[in-house]
């Protein structure tokens, strides 16, 4: 049968303050034509549908359309929840969702309901374990949901969740004629962050060993890291990776989508298919001198480290030779050398206001008067009786 497995579309995230709605219809738009022209069996998006739990009702729209064409094109459309979608909402499309042939999985229910079957147009059998992300706080009660020892409340995430897939899989078999497939939305040790996921759910607590996933398992299929990579396991285990760079730290991924060909006989054939629809993202550095005769990529999105003392003004300075600079920042190497040593640790010795930020001015790197003369101001109006309507 033939698989095609994305994730992590996070529609709706903005870019410091830029949208990119138009990149993420782009983009799944171009998945779409994926679709069209490979017909597979089964579709898998394994979570992050969303960027937020609470996405807008035109983001929604683009959500419902891209699923409703990807099901036009595919036997099968299969989505879980990620950490960032809010399961619970997408539940409540379930009535939707079914009547247009499309299975969605919010939260976790009784076992029964995510193991999901069917069979291929040419009558190859399949059957899908389809794990939603399940928080930390809800992974005893999902594990009580499914009737397992109640002796295990302090036990640890990566043991829950190793429980909630052994029921799903329990007749999962070697030699099975069935493809046995796996989709979950969480973070395997040994696997490497894209670089813009949300690092309250990456951390080791949240980590899952690959042994969790039994070696009867044709392919799992797994969202939440954005770096397309496989992690060594028991079986073949894959992230497809995000189609798009979500931020600055994914600027040197390459996005695209998994084409898998797999069958209950042999071992999966993956191949990523390049999407290039949404602006790259880019990092430079440089004086301003130095800025001014860079060559970038005119679509590019730039993040600007500016090898220059902080003063006031310098971020428009920035952007009016780099119009497209979303981030503006100053190099940290910059500040290093010209911070005084002595000033690097701040002294505790009372100081008067004016003191302090002068001190926090040379902590920082920073020579302007104007800044220094800005804060004097704004203190004055303060302290002075009368001043911005307040009476002594």
């Amino acid at each position: 049968m033939k698989l095609l497995h994305t994730s992590d579309w996070h529609l709706g995230k903005v870019l410091k303050g830029q949208s990119r709605m138009d990149e993420q219809i782009a983009v799944l738009r171009q998945i779409v034509d994926v679709a069209e022209r490979e017909r597979p069996d089964l579709v898998i998006v394994a979570g992050d549908i969303y960027d937020t739990a609470a996405p807008s009702a035109e983001t929604e729209k683009v959500a419902v359309r891209a699923l409703s064409a990807l099901r036009r094109h595919a036997a099968a459309v299969v989505v879980v929840a990620g950490n960032h979608d809010h399961g619970p909402r997408l539940d409540a499309l379930r009535t939707w969702a079914e009547g247009a042939g499309i299975t969605l999985r919010g939260v976790i229910g009784k076992p029964e309901d995510h193991l999901i079957t069917g069979t291929t147009p040419s009558g190859e059998a399949w059957r899908l374990a389809a794990l939603p992300f399940v928080s930390q706080r809800y992974a005893v009660r999902a594990s009580e949901m499914f009737e397992l020892s109640a002796a295990e409340a302090s036990a640890t995430y990566a043991d829950h969740v190793a429980r909630l897939l052994a029921t799903l899989t329990a007749d999962f078999a070697d030699g099975s004629e069935t493809v046995n497939l796996i989709t979950a939305h969480l973070t395997v040790v040994g696997a490497k962050t894209g670089g813009g996921e949300r690092d309250a759910h990456t951390i080791e607590a949240y980590s899952v060993p690959s042994t969790i996933f039994p070696s009867s398992t044709h392919y799992v299929a797994l969202g939440h890291l954005h770096r397309r990579q496989q992690v060594p396991g028991p079986c073949p285990v894959h992230y497809c990776g995000s189609p798009l760079a979500v931020d600055f730290g994914e600027e040197e991924n390459r996005p695209s989508v998994s084409l898998v060909e797999v069958s209950a006989r042999t071992a999966p054939r993956v191949v990523p298919v390049p999407l290039t629809a949404a602006v790259p993202l880019r990092t430079v550095r440089g004086t301003l001198a130095e800025l001014r005769a860079l060559t970038v990529d005119p679509a590019a999105w730039l993040r600007v480290y500016v090898r220059e003392a902080p003063r006031a003004g310098l971020k428009e300075e920035v952007q009016e030779l780099l119009p497209r600079a979303l981030e503006v920042r100053i190099d940290p190497d910059t500040v290093a050398a010209t911070t005084p040593t002595a000033a690097r640790t701040p002294s505790t010795t009372a100081r008067s206001p004016r003191e302090l930020f002068a001190e926090y001015l040379v902590a920082r790197g920073v020579d302007d008067p104007a800044v220094a003369a800005l804060f004097n101001e704004l203190y004055e109006e303060c302290v002075t009786p009368g001043a911005m309507g307040v009476s002594a």
